[in-house]
C-alpha cells in the first residue's frame, strides 16, 4: 500500500501543472472589460412580449410591480429596483406604471448596467423617463443607507 501512494501523489502533481493556461478565461470577473464584452446584449433583439392583463386595475398593477421589483433573482437588481418600488410607485400615474412595468420585462442586468451608466441602453429606452428616474435613484446622491424594505 505504502509504494501505491508516492506513484499516486506524482500523477496528481503532473495533473496540475504551474505554466499558464493559455485558454481563455470562461468565468472572467465582473465588470472587466473581457465580461463586459461577452455579456453584450444585441440591440437588435425585439423587446420580450408581455403578458396581457386585461382589466387590471391600477392599484393592483402597483402591488404587482412592488412585487415583481422585489423578487428579480439577483440581490443587485432586487436591492435597486424595491428601493425605487417603495419610494416612486405611490406617485406614479397609470401610464408611468405601465411604462415601467415593461422596463420589468428586460433582463435583470440590462436593467442594472442602463440605470448606473455601465452600458448605454438601447433606442428604445433612451428617452425614458422612468429609466431616468431609475439612474438618478440609482445614483444614490443623498448617501443613504439602503436595505430591502419591509413587506406589508
Amino acid at each position: 500500500m505504502r509504494s501505491i501512494l508516492p506513484r499516486l501523489a506524482y500523477a496528481n502533481a503532473r495533473r496540475f501543472t504551474t505554466t499558464p493556461c493559455r485558454r481563455k478565461d470562461p468565468w472572467p470577473l465582473p465588470h472587466t472589460p473581457e465580461h463586459l464584452a461577452s455579456t453584450t446584449t444585441p440591440t437588435d433583439i425585439p423587446p420580450p412580449e408581455p403578458l396581457p392583463r386585461p382589466n387590471e386595475s391600477v392599484e393592483k398593477m402597483r402591488a404587482r410591480l412592488v412585487y415583481q421589483s422585489r423578487k428579480r433573482g439577483t440581490l443587485e437588481s432586487d436591492l435597486l429596483l424595491s428601493t425605487f418600488a417603495q419610494e416612486e410607485l405611490s406617485k406614479m400615474g397609470a401610464e408611468e406604471l405601465r411604462e415601467y412595468d415593461k422596463l420589468l420585462d428586460e433582463p435583470d442586468w440590462d436593467i442594472y448596467y442602463w440605470a448606473t451608466k455601465k452600458r448605454t441602453p438601447p433606442p428604445r429606452w433612451e428617452s425614458s423617463l422612468i429609466l431616468e428616474k431609475l439612474t438618478v435613484h440609482a445614483r444614490n446622491e443623498g448617501k443613504t443607507v439602503r436595505r430591502m424594505p419591509d413587506l406589508h
